[in-house]
């Protein structure tokens, strides 16, 4: 008890010297995450449901996708307004290939998502070699992508997905083996510890300030605390969903990439400052063609998830809210809107702070035009303490 006690105090004194220099982290958006919970838990009983929280998570992926590749072009300081074009278009190339004209499944998914990198790399590469603003070109994109979407879907407007097919069960099927949803949890937080702990290695090789063994493991600690619980709780309905073992682990590749890999240290590199980049001799072209490129295929992605979860394409796929919500919820979720700093985790917790708010209106029979509200106050107060905090760092020295 005396060493958790000892552990946690580290901890606390930490966190306290993080808050000081402004480095809120991911504090402010889990606090409006528990606010969200609770009120429209008091409000309806069954917004923490088993069966609720099951549709959450599910609800959460496709637009969360896409939401993970705004993250990479907000690390650069841009802002890709084309996404929700990207996956419409996407979704709408697999849906004629497969349905209309018989392609099989796995050959129009590849084709579908290769549409929407491809989309990303025109794009990237323009703003790279022309240096024209990232929100010019793509709202031309935002433009020509939704056209070609439409001149794709033709005169039928709307086409059904084979409700049996492979992207139909994308959000469709769960395991119900109890056994899968624990053991992955369990799996998770060993790989969380292992990460950490050799972290903690290296940085003592080279005499480097690290985190102590037991620090690691009340932290490993707190992680499965959480992750068993949500595992129980989904074991409890239908169990896991796989739409969102998928999103989890592309959302922790993505993380491992950025920030364990020399192409992720270059995109924090372009974000912190461009022309510093450029006079360290890094590929500032190759780079950002990269980024929207990845950009682009999140997008494509994301749409064949949304397509997978009401089994059809329309002219109006990727439209509506779609993109406001991609971008509310990377910046709600913690990445600056000024560049250089962010995870793709942010992702994450922005979307779930988006999604139990649409879903705790739907469940409270509250009429839509507050969500809407409620969630531009949400995004407007996280982008406050964006810029405070982005203050607080550079009277630190550490902007």
């Amino acid at each position: 008890m005396r060493a958790v006690g000892r552990a946690l105090g580290s901890g606390v004194a930490v966190f306290r010297h993080k808050l000081g220099a402004g480095e809120l982290g991911s504090l402010p958006v889990v606090l409006v995450l528990a606010v969200v919970w609770i009120t429209f838990q008091s409000l309806n009983e069954n917004f923490l449901s088993p069966r609720n929280l099951s549709n959450l998570s599910v609800d959460i992926v496709g637009t969360g996708l896409i939401a993970v590749g705004i993250v990479f072009v907000l690390l650069l300081g841009e802002l890709d307004l084309s996404v929700g074009s990207i996956s419409g278009l996407a979704a709408a190339v697999f849906a004629v290939l497969n349905v209309n004209h018989g392609v099989p499944e796995w050959l129009a998914l590849v084709v579908a998502v290769l549409a929407g990198t491809v989309a990303g790399t025109v794009q990237g590469y323009s703003i790279a070699r022309t240096r024209v603003p990232a929100f010019v070109v793509t709202l031309a994109g935002l433009l020509t992508w939704n056209g070609l979407m439409l001149a794709i879907l033709g005169d039928s407007g709307t086409v059904n997905l084979d409700e049996d097919g492979l992207v139909a069960k994308l959000t469709s099927y769960y395991f119900t083996d109890d056994a899968v949803a624990y053991g992955l949890a369990a799996l998770a937080a060993g790989a969380v510890f292992l990460a950490l702990d050799r972290d903690r290695r290296r940085r003592r090789a080279v005499g480097m300030p690290h985190r102590s063994l037991r620090a690691i493991v009340v932290r490993t600690a707190g992680l499965a605390v959480v992750a068993f619980a949500v595992a129980y709780l989904l074991n409890r309905f239908q169990g896991l969903p796989l739409a969102l073992l998928i999103f989890l682990v592309v959302v922790a590749g993505l993380d491992v990439m950025l920030r364990r890999t020399h192409y992720g240290r270059q995109v924090y590199a372009l974000g912190g400052s461009i022309e510093a980049a450029r006079r360290a001799s890094l590929s500032v072209t190759g780079v950002q063609t990269a980024v929207l490129a990845a950009s682009g295929t999140m997008a494509a992605i994301g749409g064949l998830f949304l397509a997978s979860r009401i089994t059809s394409v329309s002219q109006s796929s990727g439209s509506g809210v779609l993109l406001v919500n991609a971008i509310a919820a990377a910046v709600i979720g913690g990445t600056s809107l000024f560049g250089g700093r962010g995870t793709t985790w942010s992702a994450v917790l922005g979307m779930l702070v988006i999604q139990s708010i649409a879903s705790g209106m739907a469940i409270t029979d509250t009429p839509p035009a507050v969500q809407f509200v409620i969630t531009g106050g949400v995004l407007f107060a996280a982008v406050v303490i964006d810029s405070l905090s982005r203050r607080s760092q550079e009277a630190h020295g550490r902007a």
